[in-house]
């Protein structure tokens, strides 16, 4: 009797499945467009450990296309609520101006929302050429304030988080620590720089005291390895902690632990700052990196993390504000209703002055995630997810 009753509820499923999908093939397809370079030399470079550029073993396709796909597929449950399927085409190409063609051509066949996983200059070269068009960008990956202020753009909406946000989350653990003295460590690559400055507004915002700010080289010549020499680099200077400032990631590796002075450090390597990290164990985290690696084999990282959001996010918003409709999608995300799950806590929503996600960032190890900023302590008179990035009072960015 018992395997009849199993029986028949098996093949009740059955039906109200095949019912279910039926209903949803009548439903109009929103197709999100996903682009990305042939070549990008933040997942070629950037990142990878000198033994893994020798032997190429253990490398793996970093690209933030992983987590987008971990989205589309969750997006399914979005269906009936948002009266609309969700499909995503991905476009690989040479460059801004080869992106923006693409653009161009998606927008003509009835695409108006893209995810971006490129560089500052193609992110904000393309937003520029498009800022007319009625479409919505996301960048998932490109961290420049720049981008954030001088050159926003009303329809290019920021996942990833910026340069001035993670350097605030250091700042705030540094000072929650009592390591206010910090001695700065800076690399050659304009990124680097940039990071500097960054962490140098943060400096003063929260009150650390830069000690100096000391140059290293990159390459292999003997030469460099001389002025890179960490007793160098690290004595005859006052500090609690060191900052790393190094897009490239090699010359980092080599900091912790091996400074002058014992000293925590942080930046590039030590306690950095990430969007995201495998090791966070709460607020639903574990679940995520679950079904992701069960996905894609690999750990889920910070690129991922972003793809993911920001198809979420679309999905949640054409379902929420009843609507396919760019412009209006565009609205809704700036309004007080949004509130996105990003598996890290509080819920995120945009700011509505420079399109930036507020969210939280996490302090983390090779293997660890220490804490999240903000950090307890550090308020806000409105959401204290503002006291990390540039604030309403001073964005440079006017849409």
């Amino acid at each position: 009797m018992h395997w009849i009753l199993r029986l028949v509820g098996v093949i009740l499923i059955a039906v109200l499945t095949v019912k279910s999908s039926l209903g949803n093939d009548d439903l109009p397809i929103v197709t999100i467009g996903y682009l990305d370079l042939i070549q990008d030399v933040r997942y070629e470079d950037w990142g990878v450990h000198p033994v893994d550029i020798r032997s190429a073993t253990a490398i793996v396709d970093r690209r933030a296309y992983a987590g987008a796909q971990l989205a589309i597929d969750e997006l399914k449950q979005f269906t009936r609520i948002a009266k609309a399927r969700f499909a995503m085409q991905r476009e690989t190409v040479e460059n801004a101006a080869s992106m923006i063609a693409t653009i161009n051509r998606l927008r003509e066949s009835g695409t108006y929302f893209f995810l971006m996983d490129a560089p500052d200059s193609v992110v904000g070269e393309v937003a520029a050429q498009t800022r007319d068009q009625d479409i919505v960008l996301f960048n998932t990956t490109a961290t420049g304030d720049a981008l954030r202020n001088e050159h926003c753009q009303q329809h290019l909406f920021h996942i990833a988080a910026s340069r001035s946000m993670m350097a605030d989350a250091v700042a705030q653990y540094l000072v929650s620590r009592k390591w206010t003295r910090v001695l700065v460590l800076r690399g050659p690559l304009p990124e680097d720089i940039e990071m500097t400055r960054a962490f140098e507004r943060s400096a003063e915002l929260f009150g650390l005291n830069i000690s100096q700010i000391r140059d290293f080289v990159l390459g292999n010549d003997p030469r460099a390895r001389e002025a890179n020499n960490l007793n160098f680099l690290t004595g005859s200077a006052k500090y609690d902690a060191v900052f790393v400032a190094d897009v490239d990631g090699e010359f980092s590796l080599t900091v912790p632990f091996a400074t002058q002075k014992p000293a925590a450090v942080t930046g590039a390597s030590g306690i950095v700052p990430r969007v995201w990290h495998w090791s966070y164990l709460r607020h639903g985290a574990p679940q995520v990196h679950g079904r992701f690696e069960r996905m894609h084999g690999r750990r889920m990282g910070e690129a991922d993390w972003g793809a993911w959001v920001a198809l979420k996010t679309i999905g949640m918003a054409i379902a929420r504000a009843k609507t396919t409709n760019a412009v209006e999608v565009a609205a809704y995300l700036r309004s007080d209703k949004l509130r996105i799950d990003g598996s890290k806590g509080p819920g995120m929503s945009i700011r509505t002055w420079n399109n930036q996600l507020r969210q939280p960032i996490m302090l983390t190890t090779e293997n660890w995630t220490i804490t999240r900023a903000p950090i307890e302590g550090f308020k806000h008179q409105t959401n204290d997810l503002d006291t990390i990035g540039h604030g309403e009072r001073d964005t440079n960015c006017k849409f």
